[in-house]
């Protein structure tokens, strides 16, 4: 089988959404140095990502907020129509110089990875996981949504049952909207209860096919395991998917400005080791994740699992100069970040007891039927 493939772009290098705004940091360029410091991104497997043509955008969104989105990157001006119909121009969804640009290059690249994937085979994109958009509007920082876009574009490829893990702090409430009622697609959501945009309850299944976790506060690694243990990896098991697509958050991290989880990167990799080897193809995307150390060492270190790669304990001088040269300002995480955030990879392990709420929470889902 092929050697997965890493798709990224020079484009996230030095967009950004604002001064203040919490995209303002690197993720992805991060996530390209650390590799290629490594030794794990040789030019064989890396893919320069297509910025998607309006043609292949308009599969899902609408041929006008399509239009409204290169007017306004051309422009650079919105005006009270655009904010108003569109969400374009609010404090969330800001006009930045590729506001149409970026978020079609990280959308082409996850529709160009439902291409290669007809085969089989393992894609990361970590640029993708723009899970809140919506049809005819931004939402959430989300201008498009490359992962419908994606299950759209293997559906494309006849890849029929999809997996949709989504472990990002957020309820992937866009996705719900794409994907809710399909009977070949089970969608899996293990996201902070309460937390922006407030949907995903537990009740509400989205049509049969949505298991929906909401978690309180301080969930830890121990927590995780038992959700990926006695939820996750069995539903996927019985659901014999064609594709698992997994959007793997960072925002969970107890390091995170916009959550209140509690987890170390540890637990996010478990989940990606267990839901490996269940499906002949797997979609790695990214998603959310505002402190730029904590993203860039939980992505990097998804690229050497896949790849079967461990981090090092003590990372080369070439990668530690990549962390330190990072910059969170306006955010008291980066005035004194601590020093294993320059030195490894690896977070120590943030384990504690599995709460009642946790465990009543996976059997409710865990007793639902399959969609289908």
């Amino acid at each position: 089988m092929q050697s997965p493939r890493f798709i990224g772009h020079e484009i996230f290098r030095n967009s950004t959404y604002g001064r203040w705004h919490p995209l303002r940091v690197p993720r992805v360029s991060t996530v390209m140095d650390l590799s290629r410091a490594l030794g794990w991104l040789p030019p064989e497997q890396f893919i320069t990502s297509p910025r998607a043509k309006p043609a292949a955008l308009i599969n899902w969104h609408t041929p006008e907020y399509v239009s409204a989105l290169q007017r306004v990157e051309a422009d650079q001006f919105h005006t009270d129509e655009d904010q108003r119909r569109y969400d374009i121009g609010s404090v969330t969804n800001p006009v930045f110089a590729e506001i149409f640009s970026r978020p079609a290059t990280a959308a082409g690249g996850s529709i160009r990875a439902g291409e290669l994937l007809r085969e089989g085979g393992v894609i990361y994109n970590p640029a993708g996981g723009t899970h809140h958009g919506m049809p005819d509007r931004a939402n959430g920082f989300c201008y498009l949504n490359d992962p419908v876009l994606a299950m759209l574009s293997l559906r494309h490829q006849g890849v029929r049952r999809i997996a949709y893990i989504d472990i990002d702090a957020h309820h992937p409430d866009g996705v719900e909207v794409g994907f809710g009622g399909d009977p070949e697609c089970l969608m899996i959501s293990v996201h902070e209860a309460r937390l922006w945009p407030r949907s995903g309850p537990i009740e509400n299944d989205a049509g049969g096919n949505a298991l929906n976790l909401p978690v309180p506060r301080g969930f830890n690694d121990s927590e995780m395991a038992f959700t990926r243990d006695e939820l996750i990896l069995p539903k996927v098991a019985a659901f014999q998917p064609d594709v698992i697509v997994l959007l793997c958050g960072a925002d969970g991290l107890e390091e995170d400005p916009l959550s209140h989880m509690a987890l170390s990167n540890n637990a996010q990799l478990d989940v990606l080791r267990g839901l490996m080897d269940m499906a002949p193809r797997l979609l790695v995307l990214g998603g959310g994740g505002y402190n730029p150390w904590s993203v860039g060492r939980l992505w990097t270190q998804v690229w050497g699992v896949l790849n079967g790669q461990n981090a090092p304990e003590v990372l080369p001088e070439a990668a530690k100069d990549i962390l330190r040269g990072l910059r969170f300002d306006g955010n008291r995480r980066g005035k004194n970040p601590p020093e294993h955030w320059f030195t490894t990879l690896r977070d120590a392990p943030r384990e504690g007891a599995v709460r009642d709420e946790i465990r009543q929470g996976v059997r409710i889902l865990a007793a639902r039927p399959l969609p289908g």
